[in-house]
């Protein structure tokens, strides 16, 4: 081969090799663009590194809070006729259905029943109910020398006290057809309650009893 042949020839292959390289070069450099796009945080919640404690996680829904609120220890708070006194709180007149009987027995009295109303629960305490009279508001004094027992009214339980109008033997007296009761002096809700026509005179009434048998004031 001559000279200039061969020297042509080298100039040749060493241009073709110029131009694979930089063809190589330009994939490598493509290659590592589109690695380094991949690679990079495309949305906020990639970078979660970012997020405070105790912070919801980006694009979580957020839901509302079925949780109830109940009452303290667990109860709730009725109203109406279901909300009673709760056990052991004294009776007031406005707690109890009364209801009134002329009986004959001990020379005549008035049988007094007290019925704890629908939901309530309450205790009568261990004294003379408050029996008055007229309007001048004479009061019953103690049909018994002992002081009874106290009786929680609830349900069918029932308390019974019996007055006498008239514990006095003399003609006379003052003609009614009403009681006023209440439970104890300090009651704020006593009842009228009707007796039919009876005379007054000094009258007296019982403890309350669980038995209207007991409950029969001395003649």
């Amino acid at each position: 081969m001559s000279a200039n042949r061969r020297k042509a020839f080298l100039v040749s292959t060493a241009v073709v090799c110029g131009a694979l390289m930089m063809t190589a070069c330009q994939d490598t450099d493509t290659a590592a663009g589109a690695g380094a796009a991949q690679g990079s945080p495309s949305t906020p919640a990639a970078a979660g590194a970012a997020t405070p404690p105790g912070a919801p996680a980006a694009g979580a829904s957020k839901g509302s809070d079925t949780t109830g609120k109940g009452t303290k220890g667990g109860t709730g708070t009725g109203s109406g006729a279901g909300e009673g006194k709760p056990v052991g709180q004294a009776c007031g007149a406005n707690d109890i259905a009364w209801s009134t009987k002329s009986e004959t027995q001990a020379g005549g009295y008035i049988l007094i029943t007290a019925k704890a109303k629908p939901g309530i629960t309450c205790v009568l305490p261990a004294a003379l109910p408050t029996v008055a009279f007229g309007s001048d508001g004479t009061q019953a004094g103690p049909a018994e020398q002992a002081v009874g027992k106290q009786i929680t009214l609830s349900g069918s339980t029932a308390a019974y006290a019996g007055v006498n109008p008239k514990s006095t033997k003399a003609n006379g007296g003052k003609e009614l057809d009403s009681i006023i009761v209440a439970v104890g002096d300090h009651d704020p809700d006593p009842v009228s309650l009707p007796v039919g026509t009876i005379t007054v005179d000094k009258p007296v009434v019982t403890n309350w009893h669980t038995s209207p048998k007991d409950a029969v004031p001395a003649g």
